[in-house]
């Protein structure tokens, strides 16, 4: 059996034709980085203007590269929220026309989740319980899962995501979008304990995380320093202020990993690409004895292959709402985790 799942939840663009076995035929994604470089960040009407473009191009490069036609798809998915509400629709309603013309089952994913199932695509079995730390521009939380697709929040970002925080600084020093790798390429050759970043506390002992405090200590270090983009300490800066925001997500994790004792530890997300935190996330992991697991780099960024992912596995499941015949019209998109 073949499904199609399509992904819109900020910008890029993506679909995917994945078998029922979990084989990746086709997973195609359209970056939007150069529409949203001018502005910084992303722009959410330029966003979902250009999915409104690229969706039905993608989706039919998708089936070209998969090697097979719209009739031969069994089952359509979706990504539901959360992300741009803009963005969403756009992909919602695409994948609800095509599943109600086709009178096709349509499951309806959420994005966070499927960052998860990522790691399934490439490692199969793993064992439970598990804990994930989500790792993107939009999105820091912390999943446990005492069996598989039952999810429990834990953990999450108070105001800034981790790839926010790092988007923001990027701009203000005038380095280009996306933030992430411009700080991880020039900070490569700088010292990370050059400049001393505190790292946040919740007051409530919670797993919450919190970047707004890193991001406010960050520019004054640049006002009190004069750093600017050919600044001599620049890859100082950038190197112990990426250094920084690895620290304060691990250190959430790994209490959490204290309170919840899983077997498994599971990084994932967009952020999940930046070589520091693959390094030191192993390098931890390895040092408790705990399986841990992160999806190759083209399977961390936003993409449709995952949204499959998680689909497959909801019908294997026989969750209610995916096996029914057509596509469930009252679906709709949510901009928020639930």
């Amino acid at each position: 059996m073949l499904l199609l799942a399509i992904e819109t939840s900020c910008d890029e663009t993506a679909a995917a034709v994945l078998g029922d076995d979990l084989s990746v035929l086709s997973n195609i994604v359209l970056s939007q980085d150069a529409v949203h470089a001018p502005y910084g960040g992303v722009v959410p009407e330029l966003a979902s203007r250009q999915h409104i473009k690229s969706i039905a191009p993608i989706v039919r490069e998708s089936l070209t590269a998969a090697g097979v036609a719209l009739e031969e798809i069994d089952r359509f998915a979706v990504t539901q929220g959360p992300g741009l509400i803009g963005s969403l629709l756009v992909g919602l309603s695409f994948a609800k026309g095509l599943a109600y013309y086709h009178r096709k089952p349509l499951v309806g994913i959420d994005h966070v989740q499927a960052h998860i199932e990522a790691v399934a695509l490439e490692q199969p079995a793993f064992e439970y319980p598990a804990l994930a730390l989500i790792v993107s521009g939009g999105h820091t939380s912390l999943y446990f899962m005492k069996e598989k697709l039952r999810y429990e929040l834990v953990g999450r970002t108070r105001d800034d995501a981790a790839g926010e925080a790092l988007d923001k600084i990027a701009k203000f020093l005038g380095l280009g979008y996306p933030g992430g790798p411009v700080i991880q390429k020039l900070g490569e050759p700088g010292d990370p304990a050059r400049f001393d970043f505190a790292l946040p506390r919740m007051s409530d002992r919670s797993l919450d995380f919190s970047f707004s405090g890193l991001k406010t200590a960050a520019l004054r270090i640049i006002r009190k320093n004069g750093l600017a983009k050919d600044a001599v300490q620049l890859p100082d800066f950038l190197a112990s202020f990426e250094s920084a925001v690895v620290r304060a997500l691990l250190e959430n994790l790994f209490e959490a990993a204290e309170r919840c004792d899983p077997k498994t530890l599971i990084l994932c997300g967009g952020v999940a690409r930046n070589q520091r935190l693959r390094t030191e996330f192993a390098r931890r992991s390895r040092a408790l004895g705990l399986a841990a697991f992160v999806p190759s780099p083209k399977l961390c960024t936003d993409n449709a292959a995952m949204v499959g992912a998680l689909a497959w596995a909801r019908i294997r499941a026989g969750l209610a709402g995916v096996d029914t015949c057509g596509p469930p019209l009252d679906l709709d998109a949510y901009p928020r985790l639930p």
